[in-house]
């Protein structure tokens, strides 16, 4: 009831899924070093206070715990969104409380780049960027991309390759599931 809905829900029957990820979780190294900076932090006032200054030994305690719900949050966050690409759509849906959807048309991208900084090949995370003929879509970076060139390779695929092969293989994807008694796509 209040868990947010899998993005596979908004996919529609035709559709078929080809890449579902979630951001890398070096995203968040900037919000969990800035959290244990504050909470050290805490710790280490509370600690050099005086024992009898009661009020703002609660005061600092009652901040550490904000900064470990705001943690939670942010981790929450980032649990849930997920990025799906579609062969006919990709699709970015966010939010713990408030579900928000962003989709682009596979057939509205006209450029596709990627780029992967020194610290992006060590750990396995690049930036995509999409372009669309004449406008800025919601879609246009997507940041702390797992495994770029997968993805990159995959759109491309779908954007400029060839559509009868493309339908060929998902013929064949679909006739191997119905033979294992699986359905497509919920």
């Amino acid at each position: 009831m209040f868990a947010p809905r899998d993005p596979d829900e908004y996919l529609l029957p035709t559709e078929r899924r080809v890449i579902r990820v979630r951001r890398h979780w070096s995203s968040l190294l900037w919000d969990l070093l800035e959290a244990a900076a504050l909470l050290a932090g805490c710790m280490m006032i509370s600690y050099l206070l005086p024992q009898n200054l009661g009020v703002v030994q609660n005061i600092l305690w009652y901040a550490a715990l904000f900064v470990l719900l705001r943690l939670t949050y942010f981790v929450m966050e980032w649990w849930v969104e997920r990025i799906v690409v579609t062969d006919k759509r990709f699709m970015i849906s966010s939010g713990v409380f408030e579900t928000k959807v962003a989709m682009m048309p596979i057939s509205k991208v006209t450029d596709l780049t990627y780029e992967r900084s020194v610290l992006g090949r060590m750990f396995g995370f690049g930036t995509l960027i999409v372009e669309s003929a004449g406008q800025i879509q919601a879609l246009n970076r997507i940041e702390y991309l797992p495994n770029p060139e997968e993805v990159y390779d995959a759109i491309s695929e779908l954007t400029f390759g060839d559509k009868k092969a493309q339908a060929e293989r998902f013929s064949m994807i679909k006739a191997q599931r119905a033979a294992r008694g699986k359905k497509m796509v919920p």
